[in-house]
């Protein structure tokens, strides 16, 4: 490196240290010793919380007893995608076991005003192909992407497979017969030889531990259970019942972003409590250009879906097929790489001073999100309040046009916690620094269990031989194969991001340990096998390259602002073992598929 390159990463790192020391500072503010415990888990008095609004009347059925080759636990994309690829492996005798009123998932509960995926739709809907459906819009909506998943049960003939208002209670193995016994809280008993538990993500609500909760007097629900009957209108919009009240939402990521506009308009007035703001980027919404469409060749589905994956993983590609906020810092990234590689006085740059180039890019774009916060905001305090001061991927960024111009409103009032949230609450709405808020009306959108105990967002206890429960074998953190297979567990296999993939296209990952998980049952049924498990080695050593992080995650994680991407900011190795596999989604999806292609199996055993 040459004398006047050194004295630019001098400077550079001069410049780091007063954005790292501003980035610590708003980090501390909101660390917590309570780490997820902050939270509470929705159930006794709180129950009402995870009610389902949407059913229309209640299944009242007789107790089913039945015997399945495999039952599905969840109807979200995870287990639509697990039955649509075991019936494409000729696996028919198939049972979906679901809580909700119908297919869907994170799609069937969340139905608030604004509803729409942060991804492009050519990207996120999975089977596009397949099932020869092209969004209208480059951005779908809730209601489209949840017609989606109804598309594929009926293309893939699911429908009257699945039972819906149902909860599983117990999943237990039963070693004499060699197959799982499943309860549940309509009386059903069914015994299955393969289990596989599609729970999803973003299933289990979770509320803020608020001081005096239970004290509050007015109307309260979670954005993933909207009530409509209190708010008026529909997912589009239009909330008119509200005119007249006073409205409070506590929470500003994804989902306030886009629901936080729609209140704003039916409101009187809207009051938004703030703990950390989200990083809002332009979304730049339009019509699905025909003549791109006419111009596809076949495959050009999985070769978006894994450009956009490839970028998102920090890898290079010849080109951008996606071209959106997801991949602009990528892209960047990539001419640098491209750049630092072109002659031969670059090829001794340092891993440090790259190290440095990526964090200087990064903070170039959260410069121009912060900048966009000053620019649309006309109130300086509200605006400055609304600039997120931590990395590009601490949290996952937000594309919206039209939540930043939200606060522009006389009857928008942006609470800022100074990092703390809403740490109490009296009768007539929340307090901070002494003020209680008068509201009618009190929204959370504070999200989902993700960080939380695994058993918390089963909701049932899974037990596998020698009565050995998933709980306790995972008290110390998760041990897995591959993440989807457990020792001590036969034919019992597991959609998670721990210990598996975590990519920015949720779908993705999904479809991917679906095609991996129909794989093994439809060996595991050809060649007669009763059972396949992970061996306690392969689990062991699959545990142990999990829990070596790339090297600066750790110290990313850490520096990160308390969230659900790093365990509201406690990195201990329970919680590094708990993360995706290290080698990123990318790596991930090439290892299962050449795991397949070798066909050995290796790392599962037979009996």
């Amino acid at each position: 490196m040459s004398t006047s390159e050194k004295n630019n990463a001098t400077d550079a790192n001069v410049i780091m240290d007063a954005i790292r020391s501003k980035y610590r500072e708003e980090r501390d503010k909101r660390l917590k010793k309570e780490g997820n415990d902050q939270y509470i888990h929705i159930d006794g008095e709180f129950s009402y919380f995870v009610d389902d609004p949407y059913i229309t009347s209640v299944d009242s059925r007789d107790p089913i007893s039945a015997q399945h080759d495999t039952v599905i636990i969840g109807a979200g994309f995870g287990g639509i995608l697990s039955a649509a690829h075991l019936q494409k492996a000729g696996i028919t005798d198939v049972r979906i076991i679901e809580k909700a009123g119908g297919f869907g998932g994170a799609w069937y509960w969340n139905r608030y005003p604004g509803l729409a995926c942060d991804m492009k739709s050519y990207v996120y809907l999975p089977l596009l192909e397949e099932t020869g459906y092209m969004p209208p819009r480059n951005y779908a909506t809730g209601t489209e992407i949840r017609e989606h998943a109804d598309r594929i049960v009926d293309h893939f003939n699911l429908r009257d497979k699945a039972i819906f208002q149902t909860a599983v209670t117990a999943i237990t193995w039963q070693e004499d017969k060699k197959h799982w016994y499943i309860s549940t809280n309509k009386g059903d008993s069914f015994q299955a030889k393969h289990v596989i538990v599609a729970k999803g993500l973003l299933s289990t609500p979770k509320l803020p531990g608020i001081k005096g909760i239970l004290s509050y007097e007015g109307h309260t629900f979670h954005t993933s259970r909207w009530d409509y009957g209190y708010t008026g209108g529909d997912s589009s919009g239009g909330l008119t019942n509200l005119k007249g009240k006073r409205v409070g939402i506590i929470g500003t990521g994804a989902t306030a972003a886009q629901c936080i506009p729609h209140l704003a308009e039916g409101a009187d007035q809207l009051y938004v409590f703030q703990r950390t703001p989200s990083s809002i980027d332009h979304r730049d919404e339009r019509d699905t250009d025909q003549d791109w469409v006419a111009s596809l060749k076949p495959g050009w589905h999985q070769e978006l879906i894994e450009n956009f994956n490839m970028q998102t993983c920090g890898e290079m590609v010849e080109e951008d097929l996606v071209n959106d906020g997801w991949t602009d810092i990528i892209s960047r990234l990539a001419v640098f790489a491209q750049s630092a590689g072109s002659s031969e006085e670059q090829k001794d740059i340092s891993p440090e001073d790259i190290a440095l180039v990526v964090e200087m890019t990064d903070y170039q774009k959260m410069e121009e999100i912060r900048a966009r916060a000053e620019e649309i905001v006309n109130d300086p305090e509200t605006a400055e309040n609304l600039k997120p001061y931590y990395r590009m991927f601490c949290k996952r960024p937000v594309f919206h046009d039209g939540y930043l111009e939200t606060f522009n409103r006389d009857n928008v009032t942006l609470v800022d916690t100074d990092g703390q949230g809403v740490i109490e609450m009296g009768g007539k709405g929340p307090i901070i620094n002494g003020k209680e808020y008068e509201v009618d009306c009190l929204i959370f959108a504070s999200g989902f269990e993700i960080g939380m105990e695994f058993f918390h967002k089963l909701g049932f206890e899974v037990s596998g031989r020698d009565e050995l429960s998933l709980s306790d074998k995972w008290s110390d953190g998760i041990q897995s194969f591959q993440s989807m297979h457990v020792h001590g567990f036969p034919n019992l296999y597991i959609h998670q991001a721990s210990q598996g993939a975590l990519p920015a296209n949720f779908c993705h990952g999904l479809n991917e340990v679906a095609m991996n998980i129909a794989y093994v049952i439809n060996r595991c049924i050809t060649e007669g096998n009763a059972t396949l498990e992970a061996t306690s080695e392969a689990e062991a050593a699959w545990v142990e390259k999990c829990s070596e992080l790339p090297a600066g995650k750790a110290e990313f994680l850490e520096g990160c602002t308390p969230g659900y991407y790093n365990n509201e900011g406690r990195v201990d190795p329970r919680v590094v073992k708990n993360q995706a596999y290290g080698g990123g989604p990318a790596n991930f999806f090439r290892l299962l598929k050449s795991w397949r292609e070798d066909g050995s199996m290796k790392g599962l055993k037979s009996t």
